[in-house]
């Protein structure tokens, strides 16, 4: 059987994509996307590589996505997708790279500081 493998991050969600030639159907974690992704926005994030390349029903897509939260496994997702669109026709890379889906979002949460109420956050000063 011919699939194409993609590992996608964002924050702290990790997400295993295998593209199988197909219908177009989509199944997160054993669920249809409508299911998973409750928003029309992160099922549209979700399906940007897919609109871009005109595979969008050249494949069906099995996603395995743990860790994080909805927009962060959304986001994981689609870099997922790009690294297996790559693995299947390196061609799509200049398309993919020039609107940024292959870059991984490097930005977390910032972890709290002791003595502080967050991050960045202060307890209020008192001078008397």
């Amino acid at each position: 059987m011919i699939q194409y493998y993609g590992t996608g991050k964002r924050k702290n969600a990790i997400a295993r994509i295998y593209l199988r030639p197909g219908k177009g159907k989509i199944t997160v974690n054993s669920r249809a996307i409508n299911e998973y992704f409750p928003t029309e926005i992160l099922r549209m994030m979700v399906r940007q590589p897919l609109l871009l390349t005109d595979t969008e029903n050249k494949f069906d897509i099995l996603i395995n996505v743990c860790g994080g939260g909805i927009s962060g496994q959304a986001g994981a997702v689609r870099h997922g997708i790009s690294k297996a669109l790559v693995d299947y026709n390196r061609e799509l890379r200049q398309r993919l790279k020039k609107n940024g889906f292959l870059t991984r979002d490097s930005r977390v949460k910032e972890r709290k500081k002791y003595g502080q109420r967050g991050a960045r956050a202060r307890y209020q000063f008192s001078k008397r």
